[in-house]
């Protein structure tokens, strides 16, 4: 089948590469001339885990090619997926000038080609607000084209899994009003739904609020595992045995039951707020939701809060070392990281930070410029700095050589903001920690502030 991507962002550069993985003939749009010449010169221009294997291997068996020329592509491929930027806008509300711009140069174009035109189906894969799918059909239609659908297709991918997501998808979701698009797009997706997983079909409308709600209801699982995390701070409980508690029961289960420094990344903030705002529009305001945006802004300061403590609110002169800056592992993504806030909060009371991240510290640099350093690994972070806070969970930062860590420090002074150490042992090794939830570990003997 022939596919065009519209977007190579990362959920476009991800559903591009595996649907040629699948055997289709896929091309991808941009209008970005310094990304586009980096995909032409075959370098990802992403950090994902798995990507560049098929990326590469797609190239080189000329499934997947990249392009400006948006007509080109638009003209000789049966599906076109716009994989578009919604920003947030001001208000919350997701910002649609960039899908209905390019649905609007897809009208022209069909325009232009005559009503002969082979049928073609249009694909939301963007995160859209409802109604969306209807905006892009009127706006193509003005142009009193034939011979098209539009569908909406909302993506699941989560960062650092989304080849893994999108390969063995634990569902796919299809919302259209025709019986012709909905059977095609059964058709494509079905090499990756050989195991049952199953193929929902459902109105566009509906479509459009299953990913908002899907990823709202996360929002608030971890928003209130972290409000209670701090409640058991207060009463002297312990959030991690609550959660293997609460975990235990099937009607909740185990996954995003994790408290933490509050979630980023550019999914959650922005669904969250684009459904606060359709639902006041709408007169029927989800006003819980609004609690959770609120938490979680104040969740990302609460590790602050612990250091200002321990320190008698005085981290004038202090050197901090940082692991992690990405909003989570296995991504160099940046976008809504708990680690700006926590940087600029340490920055503005005096403080100074060196940090490291294995994918993000590029990245890093265009929220926090030249006001940190940063190293080439973990352990040369933490040289003369008066604590380490840990602020993203890679993989590589939770068995770490903990002499070297307390050789390298000023005195052995852990802040925790993912929960990666085990309290027990940071006790053994006489360091003083402090965790989300969790009763602080305090070495008095020979440390000074």
């Amino acid at each position: 089948m022939k596919i065009a991507i519209v977007g190579t962002g990362y959920v476009g550069l991800v559903t591009g590469t595996c649907f040629a993985e699948t055997g289709n003939q896929v091309i991808c749009v941009d209008n970005n001339p310094q990304k586009l010449a980096k995909l032409q010169n075959k370098e990802v221009t992403i950090y994902e885990p798995g990507l560049e294997i098929l990326f590469q291997r797609n190239i080189q068996q000329k499934r997947l090619e990249f392009t400006s020329d948006l007509k080109s592509a638009v003209l000789s491929s049966e599906f076109i997926f716009l994989c578009l930027p919604t920003p947030q806008g001001e208000d919350g509300s997701a910002d649609l000038k960039y899908i209905l711009g390019v649905s609007d140069s897809i009208g022209k174009i069909f325009a232009e080609a005559g009503g002969d035109a082979q049928q073609k189906i249009i694909i939301n894969k963007s995160t859209v607000p409802v109604g969306t799918s209807k905006l892009v059909f009127d706006t193509i239609k003005k142009h009193n084209t034939k011979n098209f659908d539009v569908v909406s297709n909302p993506e699941f991918l989560r960062e650092g899994f989304a080849v893994e997501d999108f390969m063995k998808p634990d569902r796919i979701v299809i919302g259209t009003k025709t019986k012709y698009a909905a059977e095609r797009m059964k058709t494509l997706y079905e090499p990756f739904v050989r195991q049952g997983n199953p193929i929902i079909e459902m109105d566009t409308a509906s479509s459009e609020v299953t990913k908002y709600a899907a990823n709202s209801y996360l929002a608030l699982r971890i928003t209130y595992m972290n409000e209670l995390a701090n409640f058991c701070v207060k009463v002297g409980a312990d959030v991690d045995l609550i959660r293997k508690g609460m975990g235990s029961d099937s009607r909740i289960g185990k996954r995003f039951l994790f408290p933490g420094i509050g979630y980023g990344g550019s999914c959650f903030p922005k669904d969250v707020n684009a459904l606060i705002k359709t639902s006041i529009d709408s007169g029927s305001e989800i006003r819980l939701l609004s609690v959770v945006d609120q938490v979680n802004k104040k969740q990302k300061e609460v590790l602050v809060d612990k250091i200002l403590k321990y320190y008698d609110n005085d981290i004038r002169k202090k050197h901090f070392a940082v692991w992690g800056l990405a909003f989570k592992p296995n991504t160099d993504d940046m976008r809504e990281a708990p680690s700006v806030v926590i940087i600029k909060k340490l920055l503005e009371h005096g403080a100074t930070v060196t940090a490291y991240d294995p994918a993000a510290n590029e990245t890093a640099k265009f929220d926090l410029g030249d006001t940190i350093t940063y190293a080439d690994n973990e352990y040369s972070a933490l040289d003369k700095a008066d604590a380490l806070l840990v602020l993203t969970e890679w993989n590589e930062f939770r068995n770490p050589d903990f002499e070297l860590i307390r050789s390298n420090l000023k005195l052995p002074i852990i802040f925790d903001g993912r929960n990666i150490f085990d309290p027990v042992k940071m006790k053994e090794l006489r360091f003083t920690y402090f965790g989300i939830g969790r009763r602080p570990v305090i070495q008095t003997e020979g440390v000074k502030k």
